[in-house]
């Protein structure tokens, strides 16, 4: 009994601790995780297993869905380069390429905006009066401006106008300085449009003004694009703004999961006070915009001032996007033109027509009203602009242009915001070089200026760069002038620039990083989606 109570013992005392030992390893997780795991590859076996069965016809299927989006794209009247990309795409990822190409085409998730925003313009096209003796001015029907206007005027409403000043400026600190002073003069409205608005020194010198103007009773509005929220503003700003007498709004607010309007910013810069004087241009308003604070070396930008009636078409355009959600706007009153303006001015030479470029509709007009210049210049285009990423049409204008004897030059950044961006313009330099183009490298930092001029005689100045996010994407504008005084200053800042500048020639190309030249071949792939 005893050996057996001492065999008891030690089967008693073996048998449980083999049992537990067991049932634990068996309720553990690493059991759980080994069990679950020969359950997936179980699974994905026999999926594997039943397609590999069927895999001749999903193959068949496969490659006639692919000819049938093949026939569907060269049919669609998409621009050619977007084309290339759509294709590539599908034939990597038939299935979810389709539904991507549905989702982009049909723009999911915007036709409330869509329908909003065509019926404010279809509800203001003919809220600004047109000066027909302009329209049928010889010099400007010789000059192709009174055709351009017809052209970008069957998107909105947006005159010729003469007999106002434009005051160029060749920095962000230029306009700075006169934003302050132009403020002060303030008596009725302040209305701002910006993309970009960062706390700061700029900002604040001018929100202090901004506060004062406000509390005696002038009518002060600030819209920024509402990325914002994600970078430099809080989201509860315009309640903060409010406290101050100000009001505010951010266009399309960002809201996770939620939001849709990832494409559509609002990337204008306008600023307007009383109906009297209008800026419009590349600055926003942060601090490395006036070199306050350095990001990318020494920023450069432009910016254009107008004072006269011209300002009317840059009210417009605010007051659409402003009453984007207002049920009944109001127009008329702030349309006016004011009774102390002095309609002929002192050295209002030329003419200017600000317009806009919407991306819900089917017309590319910044793009449009660029290649207009380009085609019709005699003797040069001078651009400069802080991204090149280029469809087939506009590259070819730029081609062809040069291939006739023009004079192309084109300043870009030497020191990039974005390197993707950096990369994509570089795969144009070859090809353009090539057709005589001359590109040039702002050694200093970043150009962020949006500017073309030709011959000495037109120029746009605005906020339309040379990329798809602008020309396709975003909500844009951009003064057009044709003869104005400033003209000759532009094309100065141009030369003046240029001394700051390195060529692009064959040997810089061919010593480029190998890192830029692998990027931008791959991201060239889905350049019309960048």
């Amino acid at each position: 009994m005893k050996n057996k109570k001492q065999c008891d013992n030690g089967i008693i005392r073996l048998i449980p601790q083999r049992k537990k030992g067991i049932l634990k390893l068996i309720f553990s997780r690493l059991f759980m995780i080994i069990l679950l795991v020969l359950m997936q590859v179980g699974i994905l076996l026999s999926i594997y297993q039943f397609f590999l069965d069927f895999f001749p016809h999903i193959n068949l299927f496969l490659s006639v869905f692919s000819v049938v989006m093949i026939f569907y794209l060269f049919n669609d009247t998409m621009d050619s380069s977007a084309k290339l990309t759509w294709l590539g795409i599908i034939m990597l990822f038939p299935i979810p390429g389709t539904v991507l190409l549905f989702i982009t085409k049909n723009d999911v998730g915007h036709n409330t905006l869509k329908k909003r925003f065509a019926f404010l313009i279809d509800s203001t096209k003919k809220i600004l009066p047109h000066d027909k003796h302009l329209m049928n001015n010889t010099e400007l029907q010789n000059s192709g401006m009174s055709d351009l206007c017809r052209y970008v005027n069957r998107t909105g409403c947006f005159p010729i106008y003469d007999n106002n000043e434009t005051e160029y400026f060749p920095c962000g600190e230029a306009k700075f300085a006169s934003v302050l002073e132009e403020l002060e003069k303030a008596e009725n409205f302040i209305f701002m449009e910006y993309f970009i608005i960062a706390e700061g020194y700029m900002w604040g010198k001018i929100l202090q003004i901004l506060k004062r103007k406000a509390s005696e009773g002038v009518d002060v509005r600030v819209m920024y694009d509402g990325m914002c929220e994600m970078s430099t503003l809080t989201h509860d700003y315009p309640k903060r703004l409010a406290k101050l007498g100000i009001k505010c709004k951010a266009f399309a607010p960002i809201a996770p999961f939620l939001s849709t309007h990832y494409n559509y910013r609002d990337h204008r810069k306008i600023l307007i006070i009383d109906g009297k004087t209008a800026y419009n241009g590349g600055i926003n308003f942060a601090d490395e915009y006036i070199n306050k604070k350095s990001r990318f070396g020494h920023w450069k930008d432009t910016a254009i001032m107008i004072k006269g009636t011209a300002v009317q078409s840059f009210t417009l355009m605010f007051l659409q996007m402003w009453n984007i959600d207002v049920h009944k706007p109001e127009w008329d009153k702030w349309l006016e033109i004011p009774k102390d303006m002095n309609i002929v001015r002192n050295n209002a030479e030329g003419y200017i027509m600000p317009f806009a470029d919407c991306p819900l509709d089917d017309y590319k007009v910044g793009e449009n009203v660029y290649m207009d210049m380009i085609n019709h210049a005699k003797k040069y285009v001078h651009i400069m602009t802080p991204y090149l990423i280029l469809d087939g049409e506009l590259e070819n204008a730029l081609k062809f242009a040069a291939q006739r004897g023009i004079d192309v030059k084109i300043i870009l950044p030497g020191i990039p915001d974005k390197k993707s961006a950096y990369a994509l313009a570089k795969t144009h330099y070859k090809e353009l070089t090539k057709a005589g183009v001359k590109i040039y490298e702002y050694t200093p930092g970043f150009v962020h200026a949006k500017v073309i001029v030709c011959d000495g005689k037109k120029a746009v100045v605005g906020t339309i760069n040379f990329d798809y996010r602008s020309l396709y994407h975003h909500f844009e504008c951009a003064t057009y002038m044709y003869r104005t005084s400033c003209i000759p200053m532009i094309e100065a800042d141009f030369q003046q620039t240029l001394t700051s500048c390195r060529k692009v020639t064959p040997e810089t190309m061919k010593n480029e990083k190998l890192y830029y030249k692998i990027m931008g071949q791959i991201l060239k792939l889905v350049a019309p989606l960048f």
